[in-house]
This record gives structure tokens, sequence and C-alpha cells, in this order.
């Protein structure tokens, strides 16, 4: 019988190497299956695989210092933000230095991936079956695009963000009537790219409910990073303190033809732009609100107002979606999963996520904390509490993190990086040792090759 449990990650992006690369440090074996040709998932920018959302523009909207993995900074000649072939080239040899290339398996989808009789996991192919005690879910949430119903049917072109390269990829974009609905970080880059005058397009935006706006630098700095010297002040007071701060940065969302948001700053996801707000008021873009029904070349908006356009593209989100499960199995309905912080499903205790949540500021560090708990757990160092203790904790955590934004699909994954990680490092790690300390480590290891009837 295996000593150490087996483990399976599906997914070769931040989750996925991040996750190994812990794992390796425990000496805990694994195999991780990507099903496109080469490490990065979302920042593999023209994947083969179509999971790739960056654009041929793209730069990063977190400043590098805060995206950096703890253990491996960022060169020092990056730049501030940096373009997105910049962030490839900083996962590359993060995977190079770390030797992880050699446990993933490239072109190699889980097809389906199937729960034992008793735990374990049972993985299909093309390549054939493969057996693991615990699975590692890193697949993303940026790749599935959703799109919006609106009534009727648009004659021109319609594309989503996801799909976006350039102002002519794939699609020609250039003395175009174009609408872009959405107002996220996404559509605030594409609406300035396609606005530039040497484009010739006449760039309209559409959006339900509006967005407070924020530059990337503030008295010189990025501005995620002067959030980070303030100190410790209650989540609560902090929303209170800055709610007025957009506005006194740069001005009403309505000077520039936007509607008042309906929610105040930090109830929702800021957008992050330096030039959106130029755009709009130099005049190389318009603002409309939502969409009311579509008829042919013509949009028609709930304000009683149409135009007409040649191309609409969609900057609306993404669907949570796990197509290698069984949807009466696992499926996040309208995005809600609900996980112990984020990582683990009661009541299934050989299965763990990683990277799925939206962290505010940050990603990168939030993940790589995320994979601190999934190694200590798999080479039995951390013990999740009772399965009801779990599912409370679930409850008061999503009131804690998400409670006070926007009842959207896009915040049912929310959660404060700082306020994440120090609950992580200060009292969730050390309470999981306690538990194993007491009651002993989950039984993991060697239950995928029982359940399956083959020698571990």
């Amino acid at each position: 019988m295996a000593t150490t449990p087996t483990v399976a990650i599906i997914g070769a992006g931040i989750s996925g190497l991040t996750s190994g690369k812990m794992l390796t440090d425990y000496g805990i074996d694994y195999t991780c299956f990507e099903s496109g040709d080469r490490i990065g998932g979302n920042w593999a920018f023209a994947n083969p695989n179509g999971h790739s959302s960056a654009y041929r523009s793209l730069h990063i909207d977190t400043s590098k210092d805060l995206l950096s993995f703890e253990d491996f900074p960022m060169p020092d000649d990056y730049p501030d933000f940096p373009h997105h072939s910049e962030i490839k080239r900083y996962l590359d040899s993060y995977a190079d230095t770390f030797g992880l290339h050699e446990r993933i398996r490239f072109e190699t989808p889980v097809q389906r991936a199937e729960r034992l009789d008793g735990g374990g996991w049972r993985l299909r192919t093309a390549e054939g079956e493969h057996h693991a005690d615990v699975l590692v879910v890193a697949n993303g949430h940026h790749w599935d695009p959703r799109s919006p119903e609106f009534l009727g049917t648009f004659g021109g072109d319609v594309i989503h963000s996801h799909h976006y390269i350039s102002p002519t990829e794939p699609l020609d974009l250039k003395g175009k009537r174009v609408l872009v609905v959405g107002i996220g970080n996404s559509a605030a880059d594409i609406i300035s790219e396609l606005s530039q005058r040497s484009h010739g397009n006449e760039v309209t935006v559409s959006t339900r409910s509006g967005a407070w706006i924020m530059p990337k630098y503030i008295f010189g700095k990025p501005v995620d990073r002067l959030a980070r010297t303030l100190p410790y002040i209650p989540p609560a007071w902090q929303r209170r303190m800055v709610r007025h701060v957009p506005r006194l940065i740069s001005g009403k969302p309505e000077d520039y033809g936007l509607p008042r948001p309906q929610h105040n700053f930090l109830e929702a996801h800021p957008t992050v732009s330096s030039e959106l707000l130029l755009r709009l008021g130099s005049g190389d873009a318009t603002v409309k609100p939502d969409v009311e029904r579509l008829d042919g070349d013509t949009v028609h908006f709930v304000d009683g107002t149409s135009r007409d356009f040649d191309a609409i593209v969609y900057a609306t989100g993404y669907n949570i979606s796990f197509p290698f499960f069984d949807p009466d199995f696992l499926s996040a309905p309208d995005n809600a999963l609900p996980l112990y912080k984020r990582m683990l499903k009661p009541g299934i205790d050989d299965l763990v996520f990683v990277g799925l949540a939206q962290a505010l500021p940050t990603l990168f560090p939030f993940v790589e904390n995320q994979t601190r708990l999934l190694a200590a757990y798999v080479a039995g160092h951390y013990r999740p509490p009772a399965q009801a203790e779990m599912e409370a904790t679930i409850v008061a955590d999503q009131r804690r993190y998400a409670g006070h934004y926007a009842d959207r699909p896009r915040h049912t994954q929310q959660v404060d990086y700082f306020l994440y990680v120090d609950e992580m490092n200060k009292r969730e790690l050390p309470a999981g040792r306690r538990r194993v300390d007491e009651q002993g480590p989950v039984p993991l290891a060697g239950r995928a090759a029982a359940a399956a009837g083959v020698s571990a």
C-alpha cells in the first residue's frame, strides 16, 4: 500500500503549477494533465486549447509587487504592470526553476473524472485511464465565456471578449460601428483600444449598472501598492473610508456619460483603467444604458433610444464550469460552488479546488497560499474540521467576504486576499495541525488503487 497519496492535477496554469511545486516540496507524487501544449493557462497567449483570454495588447492590472509569488519574485527590470508575454516568461522561469515540466502531460485533456466507490479517482483521457487518490481541480474560471440573452437577434458580427485578439483579429474592427457590452477591466481595455481615432470606429459602450473607475497610478505609485502600505483597519471601516475615493480622483462617472453605479465603491469589482475615462471624455467613445432588444443591425436600449451597429463585443464575464464532471455529481449553477476555505467540498475529502476564487487585489500569491494547505492536507499535516463545522464556516465566510458585494455571478467567489491569507496562516493551518494531533490525518493514501482493484 502506498504510504503517501497519489495526486492528479487538472490544469497547468498558475494554480496547477503552484500546486505541483508545493506537492514536490512535500515529496508527494503527482501527475498534471494539461489540455494545451504549454503551461500558463490564461496567460498562454494563443494557446491552441482555446482557454486563454489574453488579447495582444493585454497588460496585467495588478502591479508586479503584489502579483509575484512569495518564493519567486518577478524580475527587477519588469515594469510595474507587465505585458502578458512577460507574465508568460515569468511562469516559464518558475516552471523551469522548480522542474515542473516533467510531471505535466501536455495535450492531454481530462475527458471525465469519476470518483470511485470508497474514494479515489479514475480519470479518462485520450491516452487511457489514470488513477489517483486525490484530485486537484485547477482548470481556472476565465475560459468559458458567458453572454447575455437579449431579446431578438443581431445581424452583424458578434464576439465575446474571450476571443478578442486585436482590432483585426479575429474580426476586422476598423471603420466599424462597434458596441461593447460591459464595463469591467476587459471591456475598458477593448473600448480604449477600438476607440483610438486611427481605427476609424464609432465605439459605444453599454452598461447595465456602471462601475467605479480607478486609475492604475495614484501619486505616481501603483494604486494597489499604496493600499498595501495602509495600517490594519477593520474591513467595514475601510470601505466607509474609501467610499468617495474614486470620485475624488476621477470625478463623477456621470460626468463622462456613465451611469452612477448602483453600489458603493468596493461593493462590486472596480474597473482599473487609466485610459477609459480619457476616451469617454475625449468623445472617442460614447455610453448607452442596458440593451433592451436586438433587431437586425439595430440595437434598442432601455432608455428608448436605438442605434445601428456592425459588430457587438460582449465583455460579460465567464461561467465556472467543470466539463470533466458529471453535472449531477458537481456543478456551479450561477457560478456558486460552496467550498470550505474556497478549496474543500464537505463530504468529498479527496477533492481539492485551487484558484477557484476572485481574490482582490492579487491572485498569484493567493493561489500560492492555498497550495500550502493543499500540500499539508495531502501529506497528513492538516485536517479540516467536521462536516457540520465546515458547512457553517462556508456560510460565515461567504457573508464575510462577499456579503457586501452586489448579488451577481461574478461575485460568488469573492475573497479579500489580505484577510484570507492572514486567516489561513495564523489560524486555519495551525488549527488543522492540532486536529491531526488529536484525530490523525484524513486517510487518503492508496484509496484509488484499492477501489480500482489494482496494486498500489
